[in-house]
């Protein structure tokens, strides 16, 4: 029978445990004198640690991953609730900005209606005006079941704006004092100068300034800047006297033969809310 182990091996195995353990005793007398852990103990602590250290490198990575993710969707939240409130806060500003512009328009309505002793006024609110004819016409929230008729002046802020130019049952068409198209029905005016009056219509209009322009002046009266421009009744329309604006500069046309003059509207006729129609009590009566 072949012998398992050979004289050799059998003494490399006998030198090698002798040395095992005289490592672990000399380990442990060295443990003992030095106040530390055994050779042993203290590789088994080391290889432990070493192999804590290489877990905890992408652990540790993925927990503040996990924590950036859960910041970063919190974070999301707050600017999503901020942003809503943000939004919340403009509408109200919007809200409050209407109201107090309709507020203003109303105080100017009293103040207008207070003037026109000779009229009993309808307030109406413009309901559309569409960009095409911006310059042109607004609709209004009456109609002839509150008593106007066509041709009637339109007034806002502190003066004339315009007149009714189609009347339906519940709302009406106002032709602006700003429309100068070529089928335009143009407004007569008259500029009250400190040496006599001086009539024209409205040929044309500044949107960018706001200004109503009076050409073709031919007349040799004074005009000067801040002269009050009425209605002059003449086109058989609109009644004489109504508030139109002030002369805001007097210059000539590109020939120079005649004067063309720019008045400062009574009302931004670029912002009308809120109008009253004038329907005269001396024609009712």
């Amino acid at each position: 029978m072949k012998k398992i182990f050979s004289s050799r091996t059998v003494v490399t195995l006998i030198v090698g445990i002798i040395v095992i353990v005289s490592l672990i005793a000399g380990s442990n007398w060295w443990a003992k004198r030095t106040n530390t852990p055994p050779f042993l103990q203290r590789f088994g602590n080391d290889l432990a640690g070493g192999v804590s250290r290489v877990i905890a490198v992408p652990t540790t990575a993925i927990g503040r991953t996990a924590n950036s993710i859960g910041n970063l969707l919190d974070t999301f939240e707050e600017n999503k609730a901020l942003k809503a409130k943000i939004d919340a806060f403009a509408q109200d500003k919007v809200r409050l900005q209407t109201v107090q512009e309709e507020n203003k328009s109303l105080k100017e309505q009293l103040k207008l209606k207070a003037t026109l002793t000779d009229y009993k006024t309808i307030s109406a609110v413009t309901i559309s005006r569409s960009p095409t004819t911006w310059q042109s016409q607004l609709v209004i929230n009456q109609g002839s079941n509150a008593g106007l008729k066509k041709g009637m002046p339109v007034l806002a802020g502190a003066g004339i704006i315009g007149r009714i130019s189609e009347v339906n049952t519940t709302n009406s068409k106002v032709a602006l004092i700003s429309d100068t198209s070529s089928d335009a029905n143009r407004f007569a005016i008259t500029i009250k100068g400190d040496n006599g009056d001086v009539n024209g219509i409205v040929t044309s209009f500044n949107r960018e300034k706001n200004q109503l322009i009076m050409g073709q002046v031919t007349s040799d009266n004074k005009i000067k800047k801040g002269d009050l421009v009425e209605t002059s009744g003449l086109g058989g329309v609109i009644p004489a006297g109504l508030y139109v604006g002030k002369v805001a500069k007097v210059s000539t046309d590109d020939y120079g033969l005649s004067k063309k003059i720019y008045i400062e509207p009574a009302a931004d006729l670029g912002n009308v809310t809120t109008v009253m129609v004038a329907i005269s009590q001396i024609g009712a009566n």
